[in-house]
């Protein structure tokens, strides 16, 4: 998410337009979690998983494969979406299975790790932005994504 800017600057684009594309993905999920947290609920927590996961992946490849700001405002809204699909029904999942007289501990477990794979996620973007180039690193995101949702 870090690199977002800096790929979009590739294309020369100003600073309102990097910055509504940067904006994109966090409205979409902030607004789309309000459903799917309620959804998942309805649904089931398992195919909204699966499915945000592989959404997050078509979106991250599309990100990759575009150079220019629709393609990127097209990818960074599914990324959104995709995020929002995921996001609340993970954290759901650990209240359903997670006894009340521990359920604060799992999740709070749950959030370290959760975190700490945005930092490993982080790290190891940058890297393979350094050895690769920023287009490769989305790509292995978006790799990473698609083999999670299998």
């Amino acid at each position: 998410w870090g690199l977002f800017p800096l790929l979009f600057a590739t294309a020369d684009l100003g600073a309102g337009q990097i910055g509504l594309l940067f904006a994109l993905y966090p409205g979409v999920w902030g607004a789309g979690q309000l459903v799917t947290g309620a959804l998942s609920d309805r649904i089931g927590r398992k195919h909204l998983i699966t499915a945000g996961m592989a959404l997050q992946a078509a979106a991250l490849a599309l990100i990759a494969a575009s150079d220019a700001f629709l393609g990127w405002a097209a990818g960074t809204v599914l990324l959104g979406a995709g995020t929002a699909m995921v996001y609340p029904t993970l954290l759901a999942v650990i209240g359903d299975v997670a006894h009340p007289a521990w359920r604060g501990r799992a999740v709070g477990i749950y959030r370290v790790w959760r975190d700490s794979g945005y930092a490993v996620g982080a790290i190891a973007g940058g890297i393979v932005a350094d050895l690769m180039g920023m287009h490769a690193a989305v790509w292995a995101a978006a790799a990473v994504s698609g083999a999670c949702a299998l």
